[in-house]
């Protein structure tokens, strides 16, 4: 099976199943790929290679028992913010570099109640805070398509993973954008789903109204099948919405037939790179010419999304990262005198600068005097974001933008300048703010030869849809898979 690296989710299905190939020689097929292509991708921090072959034998027993679910047997990367039970889950941070949780995430739990396969754990931004995987306290991921370029982030391993083919698919997670950018950079497709479909438990916190787990694939399809496994409801997350998980792969094979496409007008702006336009805007035409209608709408508030994002995601950040205190686990500092100095000795030590500098911003809007001013403010900022978006699809049923302004950027080019990297998920972040679901689909390259992805966004709850406009996107426009050339 010279080309089972390239295949799909479903295409593997139907292999492993008539026994065509085993998960044992698809396993250690992606080992190999690991072990000749990511010392220059660096996108796996943890490689369980002796697990995964273990998992592979047990799927290859399900399979011919006639007991074969979706994923049975099927190798993917996990983001190293979910918790997996005795494997190391370090958040890319010094803080948590030996941490080993005693207990899976719940999307752990639903992937090997399938029978999935985890090759290991992949590289991110620090406690998922950053858009390029600069951050990450161990390496940077490089972007496969130009190892010179960032993959996007905090998911840049788990995009970079699947881009590179060191995987069949894998998790992220996405609090502002941190899988549809990766995912547009990477030419991959990406999804953030509807807050609350996927359980939370597990997911180490960054900012816990924003954050949401979701899937990186190489097609809408197969993004469709892991969402199918890993959402539904948990009684372990106060927050997981109690509604049955509907057939998103079914929903793929309806037509684009009248649906409306909403086109923002303020996420087309100056600044945004004339490659990114055109291709988004040939993506438009292609499903317009399948029988989509596209109406112009507005979202007012938009402006105001990086602001109240920043002020709401560190103020968050800010309460959930006091537990790393060097008391109960993780990182603690050796050399203190007393016990506030150990406790500033290892918060010093062990979190990097982007991660201070957001526990500080999110602080300093939460403490007394400026609660008001900021973390209220934010909150009701939010709710005109929500409202705009609720406003905008009584118009139309799928909104389509840009995801990021530009393309991968150079490592390092913008590692002196904040803002300019704050800005680069200016289009990503209103998604997070309403809770709504946001997909990156794959829709060309720019002349340098790097991808371009469209977003596609939809009300809440409203996947179906979205996966509906995203498969089309992606037949429509027939773009054949390409890989980046590593070999």
């Amino acid at each position: 099976m010279e080309n089972m690296l390239d295949y799909n989710i479903s295409t593997l299905r139907k292999l492993l199943d008539r026994g065509e190939i085993t998960s044992e020689e698809l396993t250690k097929g992606y080992l190999e790929r690991i072990s000749a292509v990511d010392s220059r991708v660096r996108a796996y921090v943890t490689i369980t290679e002796k697990e995964a072959v273990e998992q592979a034998r047990k799927a290859d027993k399900r399979i011919r028992q006639g007991e074969s679910a979706q994923l049975t047997g099927i190798p993917l990367g996990i983001k190293d913010v979910i918790c997996t039970r005795g494997i190391p889950t370090t958040c890319s941070s010094k803080m948590l570099e030996n941490f080993r949780p005693p207990f899976d995430a719940t999307v752990m739990d639903r992937l090997y109640q399938q029978g999935a396969v985890m090759l290991g754990k992949l590289n991110m931004d620090e406690f998922a805070m950053g858009s390029s995987t600069e951050n990450s306290a161990f390496f940077s991921t490089r972007n496969p398509w130009d190892l010179k370029r960032i993959p996007g982030g905090s998911s840049g391993g788990s995009a970079a993973a699947v881009a590179a083919r060191t995987c069949v698919a894998s998790l992220g997670s996405d609090t502002g954008g941190s899988i549809r950018q990766p995912a547009s950079h990477c030419g991959v497709v990406g999804l953030k789903p509807t807050y609350g479909l996927v359980s939370r438990y597990g997911l180490v916190a960054f900012a816990s109204s924003l954050d949401q787990i979701g899937p990186l694939s190489r097609c809408v399809e197969d993004a469709a099948i892991l969402l199918e496994v890993v959402a539904g409801h948990d009684r372990r997350d106060s927050t997981s919405l109690p509604r049955p998980v509907p057939s998103f792969a079914k929903a793929c094979r309806k037509g684009l037939k009248g649906i409306k496409v909403g086109i923002p007008k303020e996420y087309f702006i100056d600044g945004v790179q004339d490659e990114v336009v055109t291709e988004i805007q040939k993506a438009l035409k292609v499903m317009q010419e399948m029988g989509a209608e596209l109406v112009d709408i507005s979202l007012p508030h938009t402006e105001y999304a990086i602001a109240t994002y920043y002020i709401i995601a560190t103020a968050e950040a800010s309460s959930n990262l006091s537990r790393y205190d060097g008391v109960k686990y993780g990182f603690r500092a050796e050399n203190y005198s007393n016990l506030m100095e150990m406790y500033k000795e290892t918060r010093a030590q062990g979190f990097g600068p982007e991660v201070k500098r957001r526990i500080m911003l999110g602080t300093y809007c939460l403490s007394a005097g400026y609660y008001d001013a900021f973390y209220k403010k934010a909150s009701q900022v939010r709710t005109l974001i929500i409202e705009d978006f609720k406003g905008a699809f009584k118009d139309c049923d799928v909104i389509a933008a840009p995801v990021a302004p530009t393309t991968a950027f150079r490592i390092g080019e913008k590692a002196d300048d904040p803002l300019q990297m704050y800005l680069s998920d200016i289009f990503t972040i209103p998604v997070n703010l309403a809770g709504i679901p946001g997909m990156s689909v794959p829709c060309g390259f720019d002349q340098k030869g790097l991808p371009i992805g469209l977003q596609l966004m939809a009300g809440h709850l409203q996947e179906e849809i979205l996966f509906r406009a995203a498969y089309n996107v992606e037949k429509g426009l027939g773009l054949k898979a390409q890989w980046p050339q590593l070999d």
